[in-house]
């Protein structure tokens, strides 16, 4: 049993001592200290929305992403300067909102569990980390109103209990363009809402969107004979932008989050080359407490198809991929 619990099961039980020996008067002042001691004994071992479960590191979110995160030099700085930046922030304007695109592999549902991880406690197992995956969650679209009504009292029910709760959202290019306008007023500048204020809560989207005009800049970049890490927001911000919001067939075409410029920052997350498929395979054998061992790593790499044929430079499958492939190996 460890020192803290013993210590606030003494307190508790002197309470109990002192609720009995007293006169009435004491005796409501001296329940009210129980009320108080319990409260902190439940609070102890369940979560709550205070600094011992919620409270953000930012050396770890650094760590982590210099550590666990390969090959996306971009997304790291962007994410650890947004991330930062918000929770140092005892006053935000607005909601953080992160939209991330790329190919599927690339680290996008990782960085949400590493930003989850170093803000909560129990990490995104935590009950004020909520992540929806449009076909999962939205997948009949003669239902959207009923979805919207459902999504709105969700966030504005969780955000009430928490003022930093994180909402991520999968597959967002998949899901119904109204669907995506009726969580906007929770992103726009608005000191409350019906009394709420969300201007402390944490929306991701997670995106293929804009995934293939990525790996295009990415590949003309390697054909100039330029190095990745030379690579600049600037150089696909605009890019991405444009191809996300003005494909058609994307439900994020038909909405007004980039008009109304809630979206804080674009996060593109390139294509993977063979030395960083390597240093994932690496990464998963420590995960599962083994030695690290580079000829199966580039053997499991191996595996992989790359392009351009000739040289294989990139890679068309990503870190996710790994885990599964080492099964085999292993």
């Amino acid at each position: 049993m460890g020192t803290a619990f013993k210590t606030l099961l003494v307190y508790f039980c002197v309470a109990n001592l002192v609720v009995n020996a007293f006169e009435p008067v004491s005796t409501t002042i001296a329940i009210g200290a129980t009320a108080f001691l319990g409260r902190t004994i439940y609070n102890y071992f369940h979560e709550s929305c205070d600094p011992k479960w919620v409270q953000f590191n930012a050396t770890g979110l650094r760590a982590d992403l210099e550590s666990q995160l390969f090959g996306q030099h971009l997304a790291s700085r962007i994410i650890l300067k947004a991330v930062t930046g918000f929770m140092n922030n005892n006053n935000p304007k607005k909601p953080l909102v992160l939209s991330l695109h790329g190919w599927t592999g690339t680290g996008k549902n990782f960085v949400s569990q590493l930003i989850a991880n170093n803000i909560y406690r129990e990490g995104m197992d935590s009950r004020f980390v909520h992540v929806f995956t449009s076909e999962l969650h939205f997948p009949h679209a003669v239902q959207v109103e009923t979805y919207k009504s459902q999504l709105q009292h969700w966030i504005r029910g969780n955000v009430t209990a928490c003022a930093h709760s994180m909402f991520v959202f999968d597959e967002m290019d998949k899901m119904h363009p109204g669907l995506i306008d009726s969580i906007k007023p929770f992103l726009d500048y608005y000191d409350k809402l019906d009394g709420v204020s969300y201007r402390k809560a944490i929306f991701i989207f997670l995106s293929n969107a804009g995934g293939e005009i990525i790996t295009h800049t990415t590949l003309d970049f390697w054909k100039s004979g330029k190095d990745r890490e030379e690579l600049e927001l600037k150089d696909v911000e605009i890019p991405l932008s444009l191809s996300v919001f003005n494909n058609k067939n994307s439900g994020l075409w038909h909405t007004c989050l980039i008009d109304k410029n809630l979206v804080d920052f674009f996060v593109p997350f390139l294509p993977l080359e063979y030395r960083h498929v390597v240093q994932c395979a690496m990464a998963e054998m420590k995960a599962r407490g083994l030695s690290p061992d580079p000829d199966m790593a580039y053997k499991v790499a191996s595996e992989f198809i790359y392009f351009p044929k000739a040289d294989r430079v990139f890679s068309s499958k990503g870190c996710k991929t790994i885990k599964s492939m080492l099964d085999y190996y292993i």
